[in-house]
């Protein structure tokens, strides 16, 4: 989303309304009244903007904790498309989680999981995680069916899916606790999604 726009709300100093402006001023907030005791009205308010504004960007007050992730997701399709269609199907698959994973440092972990216990917010990650994982095991479910030439409602695709996906989620989980030793995301995805990935591998040999 390219369009910007600027606004003053009560005492707020103004803001441009990005969607990164209204998150930082979340994280504010989250930081001194937890995630609980903060609304839409609260944020808006500290980004300088209307509550109309808010909703061009962000559809709940949950989508505020999942920014870096739900960016990347954006262009996780596109990162799909170009994976070559030399490689067999679930080294593709690898190879797009790789990517995916490539993009997420220490410094791009949301303030929401670094912060967790300050802001309250692990109850609410939890909850708002089901959609983006669904969201990217739909999007690998259609990968791994064009990739094998099987249809995306039999079961191999979508368990080999729901797989990649769960690894991925675990390693992304194990990272995002690590803390301070916390060093790039890649390594430890490739560590638990290329087994899954290999013995799916399989599957397709031996149905």
């Amino acid at each position: 989303m390219t369009a910007r726009h600027s606004g003053h709300a009560g005492s707020g100093r103004p803001r441009a309304s990005s969607r990164r402006m209204l998150a930082e001023a979340a994280g504010e907030l989250f930081l001194e009244q937890t995630y609980a005791g903060t609304t839409i009205d609260d944020v808006a308010r500290r980004a300088g903007v209307s509550r109309a504004t808010f909703f061009n960007y962000f559809g709940a007050k949950s989508d505020l904790l999942w920014l870096e992730v739900d960016e990347s997701l954006e262009s996780f399709d596109s990162t799909l498309d170009g994976v070559s269609r030399e490689l067999p199907p679930m080294e593709a698959v690898l190879a797009a989680v790789l990517a995916l994973a490539d993009g997420f440092g220490p410094g791009r972990l949301p303030l929401a999981v670094t912060q967790v216990e300050l802001m309250g917010t692990d109850a609410e990650l939890r909850a708002s995680a089901l959609p983006r994982f669904l969201a990217l095991v739909g999007a690998l479910t259609g990968f791994i069916a064009d990739r094998t030439a099987t249809r995306r409602d039999e079961l191999l695709p979508r368990a080999a899916a729901t797989a990649v996906v769960g690894a991925g989620v675990s390693a992304a989980t194990l990272w995002a606790a690590a803390g301070v030793r916390r060093g790039p995301l890649a390594p430890l995805v490739r560590r638990a999604v290329e087994p899954v990935c290999r013995g799916y591998a399989d599957a397709w040999d031996h149905p």
